[in-house]
């Protein structure tokens, strides 16, 4: 998320789809509903009318059973290329909070799309960055990702994504450099223990996460280094030996997951961290629904690791 000037946030995520998918997913009621909002939220379309002068009036579910009530206005629609609307508003009657404009531009086969939140005033932008951070809303951008993607290969992905006040350099020491990386990487309450590390290009990372409860014991094997744009590895859980198994208590986790981390400039000193993960190789529909019951908690992982990630980077 970065602040294009003061009374703006702006996002921009590239999409591994071409344009038309991934305005079919913001414009079709349906696939939208398979998306839209945070994780854990689901929501009900109760009228959608896609032109200038249309609206959209739905409830968004939270996971907690709290319904939030949305109305948005459409102002500019251009089929694949724009959309502008005022959002916020909880009816027809009430003022909207910002105006929204969506932009979606080809990239060969993927798509770019920027958002741009205007807000009224500098400090009614500060309020809404720090809302959606504490409520998940930057996952609703990653679920479109994994939404896109299942359309398109019907393969379940998980992603996240992250912007960071640091350039991609001093991000990408931060991954690669086994001390520093044990500083942030576990998730919330955890501890880590590296037993070994050679991270390169066919090097490896071989670790253990542990509570006052149990302890992990996982391989990072290390398919891409690039510095400073991206790193691939294949992660499999394994015991104390490095014999590969499951995690504790999951007995059917997929064997092998890749990851694949891209570090994206977004100025000269803010960058974005985007994690892709997907299973690799044979996996029964147990693995692929434990895996795609998971993400939330994946996803409440990397942001707990983030936020330590963040504390070092403004320490």
């Amino acid at each position: 998320m970065t602040a294009a000037d003061e009374c703006d946030i702006l996002i921009t995520r590239v999409y591994d789809a071409p344009v038309a998918r991934v305005w079919a997913a913001w414009t079709d009621p349906a696939q939208l509903a398979q998306w839209w909002g945070p994780r854990g939220f689901t929501i009900t379309t109760h009228h959608r009318d896609l032109r200038v002068g249309g609206m959209w009036d739905y409830t968004m579910h939270g996971p907690d059973g709290t319904d939030w009530p949305n109305f948005t206005r459409y102002l500019e629609v251009e089929p694949g290329v724009r959309l502008v609307y005022d959002h916020g508003a909880t009816s027809a009657d009430t003022a909207p909070m910002f105006r929204v404009t969506s932009t979606f531009r080809a990239l060969g086969e993927r798509t770019e799309l920027t958002i741009r939140m205007t807000l009224p005033t500098p400090e009614a932008a500060r309020e809404t960055r720090g809302f959606i951070k504490a409520a998940g809303g930057n996952s609703t951008w990653d679920r479109l990702a994994e939404f896109v993607e299942k359309q398109g290969s019907a393969q379940e992905i998980f992603v996240i994504a992250r912007s960071f006040d640091a350039p991609v350099e001093r991000l990408f020491d931060l991954w690669t450099t086994p001390a520093l990386l044990a500083e942030w990487l576990p998730p919330t309450g955890f501890r880590m223990h590296i037993h070994s590390a050679d991270i390169r290009t066919g090097g490896a990372l071989f670790f253990a996460m542990s509570n006052d409860a149990f302890t992990m014991h996982a391989r990072h094997e290390y398919v891409v280094v690039e510095r400073p744009e991206r790193l691939e590895y294949l992660q499999r859980f394994t015991d104390e030996h490095g014999t590969v198994g499951h995690p504790p208590g999951v007995p059917q986790w997929p064997e092998t997951l890749r990851c694949c981390v891209s570090f994206t400039s977004e100025g000269a000193a803010q960058s974005r961290v985007t994690v892709r993960t997907e299973i690799v190789g044979p996996a029964t529909e147990a693995e692929v629904a434990a895996f795609v019951a998971e993400r939330a908690g994946m996803t409440r992982g990397w942001t707990g690791s983030f936020d330590v990630l963040e504390g070092m980077l403004a320490g």
